[in-house]
């Protein structure tokens, strides 16, 4: 590891980024230093705006991505290396309002059916019926599972912020058959060395494989579970404010999308609607 890197790491830890936010960050600044075949430390301004217009105009990469390399580059030229250069007031990467895909109850049912890796298979099923990240859930220990209250404490989330979700009965007693199977510690959901949580990644692929076996032709993530979990709900009625607290949404707009996507809800507003204009 180099000297630049391990600051940028340190300066990282102090901000209070998170573990997967750090890991991005540091693949960003790997991909400008392998565009330019030097150290970051040793390149200009002008180089870092023509890297940018690099990955907008030549490689056209998804302005989710752009935005990544956007914060990490400020991050490592502003926060490590103070160089406040005036072209990072100047950038500017406009989040994609996109509708996140939704996986009917029966579309879950058969994605969950379908992955084959036991710890894997468990993260899938804890990040549907408790709405986790995939990094909350691969991070759990057994600590964490309170069967007494029917919780899940959620730790150090998104943000460093704690919170307590609902755990549903059938996947308590899944929870049970998998620690009777595979007695795992320290972390729930260990990789293959057993010391280490899973990887995000692998449940990520093991998810894409059970999808195109149960032959979805949605695009499926770690977070197509978690949204499918937060508009099931919202269809059963629930307050879209409760759901926001079960998510861990700092604020209602991010929670607010999953209205666009709640036929139930859609269809009440029409009745509702129709209703009203009557006699009109």
């Amino acid at each position: 590891m180099t000297e630049l890197r391990r600051r940028m790491i340190q300066d990282m830890r102090l901000a209070g980024l998170s573990e997967g936010t750090q890991g991005a960050y540091v693949e960003a600044v790997k991909h400008l230093a392998r565009h330019f075949n030097r150290s970051p430390d040793l390149l200009s301004e002008d180089d870092v705006r023509h890297f940018f217009v690099y990955l907008a105009e030549t490689r056209r990469l998804a302005k989710s991505t752009i935005r990544v390399h956007l914060f990490a580059i400020k991050f490592l030229f502003r926060r490590t290396l103070q160089r406040p250069w005036p072209l990072f007031d100047l950038l500017r990467v406009k989040r994609d309002q996109k509708l996140p895909v939704v996986l009917s109850r029966h579309e879950v049912r058969q994605l969950l059916g379908r992955v084959r890796h036991p710890a894997a298979s468990m993260a899938s099923a804890l990040m549907y019926a408790c709405g986790l990240r995939v990094s909350e859930a691969v991070h759990l220990r057994a600590e964490d599972i309170d069967s007494r209250r029917m919780l899940v404490a959620v730790r150090n989330g998104k943000g460093n912020k704690d919170r307590y979700v609902p755990l549903p009965q059938p996947t308590l007693q899944r929870l049970r058959d998998y620690w009777r199977r595979h007695r795992p510690k320290p972390w729930l959901l260990p990789d293959r060395s057993g010391t280490r949580p899973l990887c995000p990644e692998t449940v990520r692929r093991c998810l894409q494989a059970a999808a195109r076996q149960a032959g979805l032709s949605k695009p499926v993530g770690c977070h197509t579970l978690r949204h499918s979990y937060a508009t099931h709900l919202l269809e059963r009625g629930i307050d879209l404010r409760v759901i926001q607290g079960l998510l861990g949404h700092r604020g209602i707009r991010t929670t607010a999308r999953y209205l666009h996507l709640t036929a139930g809800v859609l269809n009440n507003v029409q009745a509702s609607v129709d209703q009203l204009m009557a006699g009109l």
